[in-house]
């Protein structure tokens, strides 16, 4: 009895061995089927998809995607046609090649994860790459991609200086300053790049270096670089800065001489930091300071006031009156408003410097803000603002014969005199 149930198990699950294998032929054979027609379907697909957007390299670069997830049977020579169409077709755009070199970091970390040495193979594929797409595509763009590769490789994302990354520095320092003069030679130096290219010798430590390139930069085709003239003077100041001793006068012409010639270029606007520290470098040499100060002038008259953004006339009266007190900073006031067109919040700027002293007590400022105002609204007249403004102060710190003759005056001389409401009185 026990034989015999014993025998009917063993073949009950002789039985079941034997439908699992069926079962795993099925699915073999449904396998095998599926590569070999999935990657019939997806010739088909690709070839229509070339035929139908042949221009359109993301949609190349997801069949490729989607090719490498399926692992189809001969998807090695599906993505070798692949890979070759790609560089038939966009070899002339920077994209592509930019895209290729980042192709052959996959087998490691990301690039901007990485701290290698160009020993590492992948590295040097991926440099192969952009040294061939330069025979293809010598174009500042394509510069622009191969020297932000290298940075992100050899500077970790957090780490700006490169001469702190962990690895040795002669493998990647060199290479990049050759990427750096082929640009250069090949006449694909941009403003940007001429930018990033000092600052790489900044980083490195390598100030005369850094100042040798821009001197030379800025008397080349990028003569006209705001950009560049901006980083060459600021450069040059901040190192007498930053130097715990003082500069020499010698120091001081030459940053001046700098200065004056980086200001012809660069638009008051787009100058703000440059005069900021150029006013701490000379602020403990009166004689430059004053120099300083009638170039303020020149600029300030060549660009006019303006009443938006960065105003170089109330940063330099600010500078003043902080440094020198109000006679000084008044006397530098009533030189940029004799200058042609000064902005109306240049007017203010004035105006709130006195208003702020009348208001502790001295009635020679506030005969200084009333001037002011009558001057701002000689040429400012149809300010309604301005005149509210007005007649506020001489309600709060004049007497009610002089707040009611502002009010009569500027609902005479608005031409929207229903804009204009008075203050109530305090």
């Amino acid at each position: 009895m026990w034989f015999m149930i014993t025998i009917c198990c063993l073949m009950k699950r002789e039985e079941m061995m034997m439908d699992q294998m069926l079962v795993l032929r099925c699915q073999r054979q449904k396998l095998n089927l599926f590569q070999e027609k999935g990657m019939s379907i997806l010739e088909t697909i690709y070839t229509g998809a070339v035929e139908a957007l042949p221009s359109s390299f993301g949609l190349r670069k997801r069949l490729l995607e989607i090719l490498e997830a399926t692992g189809l049977a001969h998807s090695e020579e599906m993505r070798k046609k692949m890979l070759c169409d790609m560089k038939r077709d966009f070899s002339r755009e920077p994209e592509y090649w930019d895209w290729l070199a980042r192709l052959e970091m996959t087998g490691s970390k990301s690039v901007s994860e990485m701290r290698v040495t160009l020993a590492l193979p992948q590295l040097q594929k991926a440099i192969q790459v952009y040294e061939e797409a330069l025979q293809f595509v010598p174009s500042p763009v394509m510069f622009n991609l191969y020297i932000k590769f290298l940075m992100d490789a050899i500077a970790p994302e957090g780490e700006n200086e490169p001469s702190k990354v962990s690895s040795p520095t002669e493998d990647y320092i060199p290479h990049l300053l050759v990427v750096y003069e082929k640009a250069d030679m090949g006449g694909c130096m941009t403003e940007d790049l001429a930018c990033q290219y000092v600052s790489f010798y900044l980083q490195l430590g390598r100030l005369d270096e850094a100042r040798k390139l821009a001197d030379r930069l800025c008397s080349g085709k990028l003569s006209d670089s705001e950009k560049l003239w901006i980083l060459r003077a600021s450069m040059e100041m901040k190192s007498f800065t930053d130097d715990s001793s003082a500069p020499s006068k010698d120091d001081l012409q030459h940053v001046l001489g700098l200065l004056r010639s980086a200001l012809t270029k660069v638009s008051l606007s787009k100058a703000e930091d440059l005069w900021l520290m150029a006013l701490k470098c000379f602020a403990k040499d009166k004689k430059y300071l004053d120099k300083l100060f009638e170039t303020t002038l020149i600029s300030v008259a060549k660009d006019g006031g303006s009443d938006d953004g960065f105003s170089l006339s109330s940063a330099i009266v600010n500078f003043m009156l902080q440094k020198d007190g109000i006679h000084k900073a008044r006397k530098a006031y009533k030189r940029f408003l004799a200058l042609p067109h000064p902005g109306l919040a240049f007017y203010r700027r004035c105006i709130e410097l006195e208003v702020d002293l009348a208001s502790a007590g001295d009635r020679d400022c506030l005969a200084n803000a009333r001037k002011l105002y009558e001057s701002a609204i000689a040429t400012y007249g149809q300010n309604v603002t301005l005149w509210q403004d007005y007649h506020k102060m001489e309600i709060k710190l004049g007497t009610s014969e002089t707040a009611n003759a502002v009010c009569w005056r500027a609902r005479k001389t608005l031409k929207n005199s229903a804009a204009f409401v008075a203050a109530p009185d305090l």
